[in-house]
């Protein structure tokens, strides 16, 4: 039997092809400790890429979700902070008309006119806070384009239909306004102006205190003024429980991101010690390649002619 004949070409074919598979193994361990991804293009693996486009997809989600709890806590967390400034001068009004309302010498006239104009200056300072602000937008206007949502007489200008709300994880979503005649009361009731709207109840206890003064009038004023402070309690109530889920859910949206991108680095990142020595073994292996190749090819025309 013949054996085939094995041609100096052929050996230095397949020596080349040898030595360029095993240089292509140590230029692939270079990229992955360069970019320090062992997860670089489909066909590294299928599976691991559809795995990671997956995870990709929770990453994105659950980072939109944390930046709208931010923005619901920023909204929330200013509507709470005003409505307890409301409720403390609420409570300030209270005491002013509890002291008018006595029958002791501390209800005067003279006494009375002084707190009327105290409660007048405090009804300006609620409409400032019924026009706070929260990126320049009143956060009690609902969704007017307008940048107050009431006028300096305490009437409400902003809009009364739709909410904002915000998507704060998976078929989560929360309110994050507040309109004003929620808070401070509707300013009719079947068309009929509504004496327990906060501004016009501060505006009857002025009225009410003035000389020589209407003791009936602010026994009146006074049950409306527990009325309207009731509702603004209870928005708070209501506005803090909202706050507190978002605030819940944010976090939960961070550890599920954080879980998330353990996984994702887990399919995609390589591990640096491993690579670094697999590096070094193919870089081993190809320097005695070379050396063996250099002894099987001879390098000059007279070898190849002997």
């Amino acid at each position: 039997m013949t054996s085939p004949r094995v041609t100096q070409s052929g050996i230095q074919t397949r020596t080349m092809a040898g030595l360029q598979r095993n240089l292509n193994r140590t230029q692939e361990a270079q990229d992955q400790i360069s970019s320090g991804k062992q997860l670089r293009r489909p066909s590294d693996s299928p599976t691991g890429t559809v795995t990671a486009l997956q995870l990709r997809g929770e990453v994105r989600a659950n980072k939109k979700y944390s930046t709208n709890a931010d923005d619901a806590m920023g909204r929330l967390g200013t509507v709470q902070d005003t409505l307890q400034s409301v409720t403390e001068r609420l409570q300030k009004v209270r005491t002013l008309t509890l002291e008018a309302a006595s029958a002791g010498g501390g209800s005067t006239p003279q006494a009375n006119k002084a707190r009327a104009e105290e409660i007048n200056q405090i009804k300006g300072t609620l409409v400032q806070f019924a026009n706070t602000k929260y990126l320049d937008r009143p956060v009690f206007g609902g969704s007017t384009p307008d940048t107050v949502a009431y006028d300096t007489k305490g009437t409400y200008q902003g809009e009364l239909a739709g909410e904002t709300s915000r998507v704060i994880g998976p078929n989560a979503k929360v309110r994050v306004d507040v309109r004003g005649p929620e808070v401070f009361g509707e300013d009719t009731v079947d068309g009929v102006p509504n004496e327990a709207q906060l501004f016009r109840v501060l505006d009857s206890l002025t009225a009410a205190m003035q000389p020589p003064g209407d003791p009936e009038a602010i026994q009146t004023g006074l049950k409306n003024l527990d009325k309207a402070t009731e509702i603004v309690n209870s928005t708070l109530s209501d506005v803090g429980a909202r706050y507190n889920r978002v605030t819940q859910m944010k976090q939960s949206a961070e550890d599920r991101l954080m879980s998330v991108s353990s996984q994702l680095s887990d399919i995609e990142d390589v591990d640096l010690p491993k690579a670094i020595m697999e590096l070094q073994l193919q870089q081993t292996s190809y320097q005695a390649a070379l050396a063996a190749t250099a002894k099987v090819i001879q390098p000059s025309l007279i070898d190849f002619l002997r």
